[in-house]
């Protein structure tokens, strides 16, 4: 008579099934966490330089220091293009990072998968 042995049952299926779904699942946090924390950062620095400018705005009293102030839009504009490239540089780092790994992970899997499948084949 076989006995069934649900320890070895669970164990593979924690091995097969649960195992590569908590990592995928621990990868996709940490990108999100990522993601969120560069959209935050730069939500905050376009946010501040938009504050700072609308304090120098309000503080122009004449011709003079309006012309000052619309020539310091160049720089601004600048500065804003920079910050924005240097974000948009960032999220895609972050994005192929996120997919190398994840790629990395699903060929883990199945290689796991195919030497698992392969010992089952073989009799006992």
């Amino acid at each position: 008579m076989n006995t069934f042995n649900t320890n070895e049952m669970n164990q593979q299926f924690d091995n097969f099934f649960m195992a590569p779904a908590r990592a995928y699942a621990a990868l996709t946090l940490d990108y999100a966490e990522k993601m969120l924390n560069a959209q935050v950062n730069a939500s905050q620095a376009y946010a501040e330089t938009g504050i700072a400018q609308l304090r120098q705005l309000t503080s122009v009293k004449d011709p003079e220091g309006l012309r000052s102030y619309m020539e310091g839009q160049q720089q601004v504009v600048k500065q804003l293009a920079e910050q924005a490239k240097g974000d948009t540089d960032k999220v895609v780092a972050l994005h192929q990072d996120y997919f190398q790994k994840s790629q990395k992970l699903t060929e883990d899997n199945v290689k796991q998968a195919q030497t698992a499948a392969s010992k089952m084949r073989k009799p006992a």
